[in-house]
C-alpha cells in the first residue's frame, strides 16, 4: 500500500510559502507526512457564498491523497462533493515556553497545512476501502475481524478524497527565546513539555465471553503517546 512519490519536496508557492518564522517552515514530504500521521483529528477550510467555515473532523492519508468522511447530510461534505479548493491543517502542542518578557512567551508546536480540491468519492468500490481505510489506519487489521459494511451504512456514509497539491510543516521544538539582556534578570523561565498520553483499556462490559483483545491493542500500551502510537499505526497501515 506504501506510495511511492515523484519528488522529495512538495512544490513551493504564494499559496503554501511560510512567511513569517520562515526558518521553522519545511516542504519536505516526509516532514509534512510524519505531522499528519501522528494526528486523528484535523481542521478543513473551505468557503460556501462568501461565508468562510473551518470543520473538525477526523482524517486518514493514503500517499498523497487526504480522505475523510461524514453524514451524507454534512454542509461541509455536500459543498465539497462538487470539487471545491479546500485547506486542511493539523497542529500538536508540544510545550509551554515561559520566557522572561511577556513577548517572548511561546509555544513548542508541530504543524502542517495542506491545499488540494476536495472531491466526492463517488466509485463504490472505491468507497467500501475507504470505510474499510479508516479503520485499518489507526487499527491495522481490525477491519477484517469485523461484521461487513451494510448497504444503508454506506450510503449514510460520504468519503471525500483530496490529493495534496502543495504544502508545508511549521516546527518550533527549542527552548526559551529570550532577549539577550532578559537572561540576567531574576525571573524564572523555562519550558513545560506537552503530550497526550494513552490509558488502560476499559473493555466492553457485554463482551462475548472468551474473546481475546487483538494483537493490535499492542500498538496502543497504558503510558504510551498517542502520536508515537498512530505512527506506528500508520507504518503498519502503509506496510499491509
Amino acid at each position: 500500500m506504501r506510495a511511492e512519490t515523484d519528488t522529495a519536496a512538495y512544490p513551493i508557492t504564494p499559496r503554501n510559502r511560510v512567511k513569517r518564522m520562515h526558518e521553522r517552515g519545511s516542504y519536505d514530504r516526509q516532514a509534512v507526512h510524519a505531522i499528519l500521521d501522528a494526528a486523528m483529528l484535523c481542521n478543513v477550510a473551505y468557503v460556501i457564498d462568501g461565508q468562510p467555515y473551518a470543520t473538525p473532523t477526523l482524517f486518514w492519508r493514503k500517499g498523497d491523497t487526504l480522505y475523510w468522511h461524514g453524514s451524507s447530510a454534512s454542509r461541509m461534505l455536500r459543498h465539497l462533493k462538487a470539487g471545491t479548493p479546500a485547506c486542511l491543517t493539523v497542529a500538536h502542542l508540544d510545550g509551554l515556553v515561559l520566557a522572561r518578557s511577556g513577548f517572548n512567551h511561546s509555544a513548542n508546536y508541530r504543524s502542517a497545512m495542506c491545499f488540494g480540491t476536495a472531491r466526492l468519492v463517488e466509485d463504490s468500490d472505491e468507497k467500501i476501502e475507504a470505510m474499510r481505510d479508516v479503520v485499518d489506519r489507526f487499527y491495522p487489521g481490525r477491519s477484517a475481524l469485523l461484521r461487513p459494511i451494510t448497504s444503508q451504512e454506506a450510503k449514510a456514509t460520504t468519503i471525500i478524497a483530496m490529493p495534496i497539491d502543495e504544502a508545508a510543516a511549521k516546527v518550533r521544538a527549542k527552548g526559551v527565546g529570550d532577549d539577550e539582556a532578559d537572561f540576567a534578570l531574576p525571573i524564572w523561565a523555562g519550558v513545560i513539555p506537552v503530550t497526550t498520553v494513552l490509558g488502560a483499556v476499559e473493555t466492553c462490559p457485554r463482551l462475548v465471553e472468551g474473546v481475546e483483545p487483538p494483537e493490535m491493542l499492542g500498538l496502543f500500551p497504558p503510558g504510551a503517546r498517542l502520536d508515537t502510537s498512530l505512527l506506528a499505526g500508520q507504518d503498519a497501515y502503509e506496510d499491509a
